[in-house]
């Protein structure tokens, strides 16, 4: 064997040494992470797709089963008065990720509409503070990303076990669990064939009680089961690999059921969703809490826990004070509006837990996409997602339930005429005598002041919050 000259030697001792550093300086800034991150919890959203308040058996549905939103809402705390910014997926969406209400997003205050980049988003804040931010499923679908050129929930992994692949050791993660159910299209029968028991179903105030809607019900129900296994799956994982106590793990959805009067409108089942939190041992109240929340509002609470500075952009309020346990001045409402979903329906709502006020403008403008002449009558066995004219005419997605109300309109008049006919400027409902919100009362001499204090709440808040359609010189109606 040849001895290596001093020369080799000597280079050979410093290459040692430096490979030595480095490692000592990744070990080092390894351990600088973890003691870093050891505050930040890990985030776990899974949002369904059209999901209405009280669809879950832990809000008292004892039709539909949800064992694992039930162990989320259980283990935590479940929130029943929890309602959108508005009952459509993009701007929904778009305001759960920048906590704020959907009217102040430009273009993205609409369905298909993209976000600005002045919009910031919580996403990003934390992915800056060293998280590993992705998503499955559904983002902000349809939108066209026009000038992020990106989803902001992240990059699309195939599965949770995929994106957790890409982790450090000890680095925090957010991850966004985007559903497709229980979004239509349904297979027709699906729900009765899985077992459900059609008398059983509760069918909403707003439809009437005939076997179609009941069948079509039992679909909805049944999609919304296999979304809950998609989240019993997600909890076992982060359980098996110890991760879920040191998770805040959120179940709920973009906006509400796919049937007339539900989704694109601003009543209960187009704006209020089910909504869990659990956060193992860090939570110091479990059970159920009656403040009334925004999805808007999940955004700084998202940001507050990791202790990162929550933007004054954001109009939504954390929720970390009463996770922890602190005694709160009780939110008595939440504000609602639609702009653009399939058709421009521009309406604002505040909600209380006594009153639903709604503002439409002009709804005598509004075009409803509904077909002069003869009907469209489909097969939704053989289609089950029809697309041509009019399909979704009067924003209301093309279902069963909705065809036995068009071509069937004088049979079911009270109904179709709640679901198709024009709405009025004000609609106010008691929700103490009309939880279903058939009856407007906002005529009604005996609720006169009441309805005066809450346009000038709505108004107000409206000024306040810059909604682009509250001219700030409007008059606020004088009480």
């Amino acid at each position: 064997m040849i001895p290596p000259r001093p020369l080799d030697y000597f280079c050979f001792c410093v290459e040692v040494k430096q490979c030595v550093r480095l490692c000592v300086l990744k070990v080092l800034a390894l351990i600088s992470m973890a003691s870093g991150f050891a505050a930040m919890p890990n985030i776990v959203f899974c949002m369904a797709d059209d999901w209405s308040y009280p669809h879950a058996s832990a809000l008292g549905d004892t039709t539909v089963q949800t064992p694992h939103f039930d162990r989320v809402a259980r283990e935590g705390i479940l929130f029943p008065n929890a309602f959108v910014s508005t009952p459509s997926c993009t701007p929904s969406r778009l305001s759960i990720l920048t906590g704020q209400h959907h009217w102040r997003l430009k273009e993205g205050a609409s369905l298909g509409g993209s976000l600005r980049e002045e919009f910031p988003v919580y996403t990003d804040m934390l992915q800056s503070a060293g998280y590993l931010v992705g998503r499955f499923g559904k983002g902000i679908w349809p939108s066209k990303h026009t000038f992020r050129n990106r989803d902001s929930f992240g990059p699309r992994y195939k599965s949770f076990e995929a994106f957790l692949d890409k982790r450090q050791s000890g680095q925090p993660f957010c991850y966004w669990h985007g559903g497709r159910d229980p979004h239509r299209p349904y297979q027709t029968g699906m729900g009765v064939k899985s077992g459900i028991e059609l008398d059983r179903i509760k069918v909403p105030g707003c439809l009437p009680d005939h076997p179609v809607v009941r069948s079509d019900l039992a679909d909805y129900y049944w999609h919304i089961q296999r979304f809950d296994k998609e989240v019993g799956r997600i909890l076992e994982h982060l359980e098996a690999i110890g991760e879920l106590d040191h998770t805040i793990f959120v179940v709920s959805g973009d906006n509400g059921m796919p049937f007339p009067r539900g989704k694109a409108t601003l009543y209960d089942l187009g704006t209020r969703v089910p909504l869990a939190i659990r956060w193992g041992d860090k939570l110091k109240i479990r059970g159920t809490s009656d403040t009334f929340v925004s999805l808007c509002d999940l955004a700084p609470t998202f940001l507050d826990v990791s202790e990162l500075a929550v933007p004054n952009q954001m109009t939504g309020k954390s929720l970390l004070p009463l996770l922890m346990g602190e005694t709160l001045v009780h939110r008595g409402f939440v504000l609602t509006g639609n702009e653009r979903h399939c058709f421009l329906n521009p309406s604002r709502a505040l909600r209380t837990k006594d009153f639903l006020l709604i503002r439409n403008f002009d709804s005598d403008q509004w075009p409803t996409g509904d077909l002069e002449g003869k009907q469209p009558r489909y097969d939704f066995v053989k289609t089950p997602w029809p697309t041509g004219p009019g399909a979704f005419c009067y924003n209301i997605d093309p279902s069963p339930s909705k065809q036995l109300l068009r071509l069937h309109r004088a049979t079911y008049a009270q109904f179709a005429e709640k679901s198709f006919g024009t709405r009025p400027a004000w609609e106010l409902y008691d929700l103490k005598n009309d939880p279903d919100q058939l009856r407007n009362v906002a005529s009604e001499d005996r609720l006169a002041g009441t309805l005066i204090q809450l346009q000038s709440r709505l108004h107000e808040c409206l000024v306040i919050g810059g909604d682009p359609r509250i001219v700030a010189t409007e008059r606020a109606p004088r009480e």
